[in-house]
């Protein structure tokens, strides 16, 4: 890794096994201190991405999540073959991220509320949304439906995976059919969105949530900027996809940086119950 210099001497090496540098204001961070602030920089406040696992020891109680469906693994319905074969992305995303596909889910206590939570990770094949995602999440907000439990999932995703074709597209309905229950019940059903949040993942699921929260400068949106500029002929104004601008323009909630974020799921989850009944919406 190298620093840039603007005096044009020689860049000084930082190892990037100690070091990583804000692609927003261009600090250096020392990994353990840049640990320590749960990947967010403490110069500007950048959100770095953050894997799922992280994502769980974040969000839900310590030791509180028990994995539901784990063993569900991707096939290879079209024999899809770009530069690898579908198997060969599977298996070297599985190495890199140690799950079995892009989303983690099962049960877990927020602040000591039970509820259904999932957790996308972006690493694995960036996040995208195949027949396994569909299903689990379906099978999530069934679980949250028979408990009566709250769901949480917290989006990070590309979108459907091109390599199952319409099978991915398929997911889109399945799954807003899924949490369109859950709505029909009275149980709530929190939607987090992160960097990034796209295509047929933010077209569907992630964006039905009764609260809709993102994290600080999130991408979020359906097609590229470059794509939805050409397509409507007009310049972006600035900004364009990026959380704060969404928060303006109604489409989530809140914005809620990363540090808040449980405490914040928690307030709303709290808010959804009535005493000595059912979880309800009763904001």
């Amino acid at each position: 890794m190298r620093l840039r210099n603007p005096f044009g001497r020689k860049p000084k090496e930082f190892p990037s096994h100690l070091w990583t540098q804000c692609p927003n204001c261009g600090e250096m961070l020392f990994n353990k201190q840049l640990a320590r602030n749960q990947s967010v920089c403490t110069n500007c406040g950048h959100h770095f991405k953050l894997g799922a696992k992280e994502r769980l020891e974040l969000l839900a109680d310590a030791r509180s999540f028990t994995e539901t469906d784990a063993d569900m693994v991707s096939s290879d319905p079209l024999g899809f073959v770009d530069s690898k074969t579908y198997p060969d992305r599977i298996a070297a995303a599985q190495a890199k991220t140690g799950h079995k596909d892009a989303v983690l889910t099962g049960t877990a206590t927020i602040s000591d509320i039970p509820v259904v939570l999932a957790v996308m990770d972006f690493e694995f094949m960036g996040g995208s949304m195949g027949s396994v995602v569909g299903e689990k999440l379906t099978r999530a907000a069934e679980r949250a439906l028979a408990d009566r439990a709250p769901l949480v999932i917290v989006a990070a995703s590309g979108g459907a995976r091109m390599q199952e074709g319409t099978i991915a597209l398929m997911q889109l309905a399945k799954t807003v059919a899924a949490v369109t229950r859950l709505d029909e019940a009275g149980v709530p059903f929190v939607s987090v969105l992160t960097d990034p949040t796209t295509g047929g993942v933010l077209a569907s699921f992630a964006s039905l949530g009764d609260i809709v929260l993102a994290e600080p400068g999130a991408l979020i949106g359906f097609s590229g900027a470059r794509v939805t500029s050409e397509t409507i002929g007009e310049k972006l104004p600035k900004g364009f996809q990026r959380a704060e601008f969404l928060l303006d323009h109604g489409f989530v909630d809140q914005v809620v940086p990363r540090a808040q974020l449980k405490e914040r799921i928690a307030f709303f989850l709290g808010a959804f119950r009535v005493a000595g009944q059912d979880l309800r919406w009763s904001l």
